[in-house]
């Protein structure tokens, strides 16, 4: 049986990713309801920590699982270690004596256990004793009876984490009511503040962005660009003088680092730098979903009979979140870039085989597997192929965070 694992960041207070939860499907289905839960729990812990390892999925981080009364009850998360997992209960599950038995054994151990889809009705109301996270959605709930829930709580030892947090103003509001954690796709949206202007640094940044996205590089431009922030040169030095990217002799000039890279590296190096200096402000995890996209982007555009502009495909996935590192509208940012213009169609949703694979990425990064599936088959890409390549994309594990 195959399954397919998508992850979704949990955010701290301080924008910070304290967790990864981890959204699954299986088999060919375009959705869940073919499998049964405890088929569908078993294969994606059997996945994620065996087949495919945890560490490239989280990196690191501690993954929210879901499971039902079954598997709590049989132990199954023993068998695991407390630090690499958090303990998710649907709030519908109604514990029996061996379910607390287990729940207090978890407690023991160290393992965090958190209640998913939390709401004044919820079955799973003896096991706020032991549950260190309640989830509250954001999306099944209003603001009147999430107030109730939350005053509720507040006679039990628990945090709270907003769950499908989707907007700016969402997260404030967790932010205000004392949510602890927000999980959702909040941070992916631009924050636009009418009037606002792109500050010096950031344009100096943007400038970079525009050399490389022409079709032919002026490489003395660029080399005078990289020269005039300081900061920047000496970041290109030490890439290139790193263990990463081995060489016999020492580079001491931005011209020789430029060289030695070659276009196609260079482009992706001053993109990944540019968008860390950019994210400054910006939850970190912004940028490693940029990377991240960037290439999912290559790696389908290299299952079609677009492979040879896979870097292009690539550039398009790093710059779709330019809108959100500028806060302004995209339609204005990419006015200011000489990118292809199919790269930028793409990105103001104009229909092609560049938006196509666009949105197969972003479908694919929620979790939105029936329509997922749909632009996978039009495109010819298998669903082996596409987990294989969303896999990939999450193991950042060559990238040079050079600071």
């Amino acid at each position: 049986m195959q399954v397919y694992v998508a992850r979704q960041p949990i955010f701290d207070q301080n924008q910070k990713v304290f967790a990864y939860e981890l959204l699954y499907r299986s088999g060919k289905e375009n959705c869940f309801p073919g499998l049964e839960g405890n088929q569908a729990t078993a294969a994606v812990i059997v996945n994620s920590f065996i087949t495919i390892g945890l560490d490239s999925i989280t990196r690191g981080k501690r993954a929210f699982i879901n499971f039902t009364k079954q598997l709590l009850n049989d132990e199954t998360a023993l068998m695991f270690p407390p630090s690499a997992m958090a303990v998710e209960i649907i709030g519908d599950v109604e514990p029996d004596e061996q379910t607390l038995k287990v729940c207090a054994k978890l407690k023991k151990n160290g393992y965090l256990i958190a209640l998913d889809d939390f709401h004044l009705q919820s079955l799973a109301m003896p096991l706020l004793e032991m549950a260190d996270i309640v989830k509250i959605d954001f999306q099944k709930s209003g603001a009147f009876e999430r107030d109730k829930m939350i005053e509720y709580l507040k006679q039990y030892p628990v945090k709270l984490l907003a769950k499908k947090v989707e907007t700016s103003q969402e997260f404030e509001e967790a932010k205000q009511k004392g949510f602890s954690y927000y999980q959702g796709f909040y941070f992916c949206e631009p924050l636009v503040i009418e009037g606002q202007e792109i500050s010096g640094f950031k344009s100096h940044n943007l400038q970079l962005i525009q050399e490389i996205c022409k079709k032919e590089i002026d490489f003395d431009q660029l080399e005078a660009l990289i020269k005039e922030d300081l900061s920047l040169s000496y970041k290109l030095l030490r890439f290139i003088n790193s263990a990463a990217f081995p060489v016999r002799i020492p580079i001491r000039s931005i011209r020789q680092a430029i060289a030695l890279l070659g276009e196609k590296e260079i482009v992706k190096w001053v993109s990944l730098v540019t968008l860390r200096s950019i994210g400054q402000d910006k939850p970190d995890e912004l940028t490693v979903t940029a990377v991240s996209r960037g290439r999912f982007c290559e790696s389908l555009a290299q299952l079609t009979d677009l492979r040879e502009r896979s870097a292009d495909f690539f550039l398009m996935g790093l710059l779709s979140l330019l809108d959100v590192f500028l806060n302004q509208p995209m339609e204005k940012v990419i006015k200011e870039l000489p990118l292809d213009d199919e790269i930028k169609g793409a990105l103001l949703g104009e229909e092609s085989i560049f938006k196509d694979i666009y949105e197969l990425v972003t479908l694919y990064e929620k979790g939105q597997w029936h329509e997922a599936s749909v632009i996978a088959k039009k495109l010819g890409i298998s669903e082996e192929e596409l987990f294989s390549s969303y896999i990939k994309s999450l193991d950042l594990s060559d990238v040079v965070w050079v600071d």
